[in-house]
């Protein structure tokens, strides 16, 4: 069987390639491929750096809180320290949130740094956990409730202020958790994948969004921590 040359340099001819280098080529790129895989494993997820273990379905709805505010146009740091504001005033369950009260909300957020969508945020999260308790009981049963992936999704969007983006940051967690957690990957995530050869995109997907926002967005391409196995560097 013949094969059409890939390289003149790597084999000296231009009709009949070298089967060897052929192999030795397939083993590069697999070795490459779970080089890049064992790296991005070692870079924490955003629930991982907030200290939740989302086995645990307390953190679970930590995590949905979390997600409500990296979902804005807002740096991920000021929705970090946001989140841990939450923590430490005590309001991470539906009733604290609810006892709470908008005024207090805002407060909080606004100590966190998320003064531009404070007011809005305290309104939709009032609204949220208002519809959660309402009608689904807690988050658990909502997943439970839903009979597909889809539908799962369907019913997180019902909540007020909470949109696509929010509910794939939300569910890409728990893919292997929630058994209907199964977003379809961002855009983002995908474009990431392909500039580091990544195929498994789903598994990395977290990750690879993070990548995105804190190195490829910002031109830090330097100080990216996958920068030697990345296929299109932007300096």
């Amino acid at each position: 069987m013949k094969y059409i040359c890939l390289s003149r340099i790597a084999c000296g001819q231009v009709s009949i390639i070298c089967k060897k280098f052929c192999f030795a080529l397939s083993i590069d790129l697999r070795v490459i491929r779970l080089t890049v895989e064992e790296e991005l494993s070692g870079i924490p997820t955003f629930p991982e750096e907030l200290g939740l273990n989302l086995t645990v379905p307390e953190d679970r709805f930590k995590w949905f809180l979390a997600s409500i505010l990296y979902a804005k146009r807002i740096s991920h740091v000021i929705a970090k320290k946001t989140f841990h504001r939450f923590e430490e005033e005590g309001l991470v369950t539906p009733e604290k949130i609810l006892e709470a009260g908008w005024n207090r909300l805002v407060e909080v957020l606004d100590s966190g740094g998320y003064v531009r969508y404070d007011f809005s945020t305290a309104s939709n999260l009032l609204e949220i956990m208002k519809t959660l308790k309402e009608k689904h009981g807690d988050l658990e049963r909502l997943h439970n409730e839903s009979i597909s992936p889809d539908d799962l999704e369907k019913r997180l969007l019902e909540f007020k202020g909470v949109g696509p983006v929010c509910v794939n940051i939300f569910l890409r967690e728990l893919r292997g958790i929630w058994d209907k957690a199964d977003p379809k990957p961002s855009n983002i995530a995908v474009k990431t994948a392909q500039r580091l050869g990544v195929t498994d995109v789903k598994k990395f997907e977290s990750t690879l969004v993070r990548l995105n926002l804190e190195y490829c967005k910002k031109k830090r391409c330097k100080e990216c921590p996958v920068r030697e196995f990345c296929l299109k560097p932007k300096v």
